[in-house]
């Protein structure tokens, strides 16, 4: 079982736990437009490790779902905050995380899903298409088919 399940099992999937929470963010995003002022202000860079462990993945693998070279996230985090492209697409991430958490209903199956290739999307992982908002909408979109019994 990952992380992920352990940890946010008995808690209601959000972007914000998977951010690390108030703890992490300083702040309880509940509206678009507070996470507006979150990600254009900058998400704090503990994020990421937050990220890492309750999504379960290595830095790396991090660096390109997101399309940020490593070094920066590395250098990120001896600076304390992402700039506003990069919370944005941290921010991306966790939203995708969330919505297959509530699609699933099981972390565990949420995040094999994630990192499991996909027939709909060529054969890549949903994982590997959230370095773009296009990639990130057809992720979001395969969602909402699962969610209704649409499987093809």
């Amino acid at each position: 079982m990952t992380s992920f399940s352990s940890s946010v099992a008995h808690k209601p999937f959000s972007a914000s736990n998977i951010l690390g929470g108030k703890q992490v963010l300083h702040a309880d995003p509940r509206s678009a437009v507070e996470w507006i002022e979150l990600v254009r202000k900058g998400i704090p860079a503990p994020a990421i490790d937050a990220v890492l462990g309750l999504v379960d993945l290595r830095q790396g693998e991090l660096s390109r779902a997101l399309d940020i070279p490593e070094r920066t996230l590395v250098r990120r985090k001896k600076e304390g905050v992402l700039n506003c492209e990069e919370s944005g697409k941290l921010l991306r991430l966790a939203r995708v995380v969330e919505r297959a958490g509530e699609v699933f209903e099981d972390g565990s199956l949420a995040l094999d899903w994630i990192k499991s290739p996909n027939a709909s999307l060529g054969g890549a992982t949903p994982l590997s298409m959230l370095d773009t908002d296009l990639g990130a909408d057809s992720v979001m979109t395969i969602l909402g088919r699962i969610e209704h019994g649409i499987f093809t």
